[in-house]
């Protein structure tokens, strides 16, 4: 049995906003799943005991009625609000402690809703063309994932985030997992990138055979693409630099699957770039 059907099981996604996020592509995916499934909120976490506030700000808002609001960040699980919904969600901002903890907690959720398999979702930013498909690596630390997917077994040492917690703690408690990665072109990821989360959004239709309708996220990433190419047809420099990271992508061949060990690469020089191995997306 595929344990991340969503036909068979009941499948958890899982994706962080922030470091673990470039371009709001894996957090997309998830809320375009909240949203097609009409899944509601569930079980959440202690704002104050998980998050810094100096580093993951609240933000304040004016309801519809006219008082503020302030929003705290936080995680939640988002269930199916009816029978035939199999598949559930975790969406939230990376916390800044008690990292076992938390995941403890949330796994105690996923143990209680008999969840099937773990999908974690993340992205981060590597030199690579926008012009070329999106780079998506498949890893699992079970064998038996690994023989039903295809994929590798990661062998990146190194700074991770707390995705990479998840899926280590729910290979721990019984709950198989897959980790997905994309690759976000590093020039153009300070606004969602419809494209690389269309992308992983792909990954997971193929692994929880989801009926979903893409046909929305293709005309946004396709509307996205036009609108980088006409930047950089103004910018010569930009031009030419995406020039050179299409030529080395062609080398390569733009069919050759991302493997878990070349993104771990670009993960490697993505964290060398950054201060003391910290990032925003």
């Amino acid at each position: 049995m595929n344990p991340f059907s969503s036909r068979t099981g009941r499948p958890l996604l899982i994706a962080f906003e922030g470091w673990n996020d470039a371009g709001d592509a894996a957090s997309g995916v998830v809320e375009a799943v909240i949203a097609q499934f009409g899944l509601v909120p569930g079980p959440t976490v202690d704002s104050e005991q998980y998050y810094d506030y100096q580093l993951n700000r609240p933000s304040v808002e004016t309801n519809a009625d006219g008082t503020r609001r302030i929003n705290w960040p936080t995680t939640t699980m988002y269930i199916p609000g009816d029978a035939d919904t199999r598949i559930h969600a975790l969406l939230g901002t990376e916390p800044s402690r008690a990292w076992p903890t938390f995941a403890a907690n949330f796994l105690d959720e996923a143990l209680a809703a008999d969840i099937t398999g773990i999908i974690v979702l993340g992205a981060m930013l590597a030199d690579v063309p926008h012009t070329r498909p999106i780079e998506v690596s498949r890893s699992s630390e079970s064998a038996t994932v690994r023989g039903l997917l295809g994929c590798e077994r990661s062998q990146y040492e190194g700074p991770v985030g707390i995705p990479t917690v998840f899926a280590g703690f729910s290979e721990q408690v019984g709950i198989p997992s897959v980790s997905l990665w994309a690759s976000v072109p590093h020039y153009v990821h300070h606004s969602p990138v419809p494209k690389v989360t269309l992308a992983l959004l792909e990954s997971v239709v193929e692994i929880t055979e989801l009926d979903f309708d893409l046909t929305d996220l293709r005309n946004d990433a396709r509307e996205w693409e036009e609108g980088v190419n006409e930047m950089a047809e103004s910018d010569e420099d930009m031009s030419e630099y995406i020039q050179r990271l299409e030529e080395e992508r062609d080398i390569t061949g733009d069919a050759e699957e991302a493997s878990a060990d070349s993104i771990a690469e670009e993960f490697e020089r993505f964290l060398r770039s950054t201060d003391d191995g910290k990032a925003s997306s």
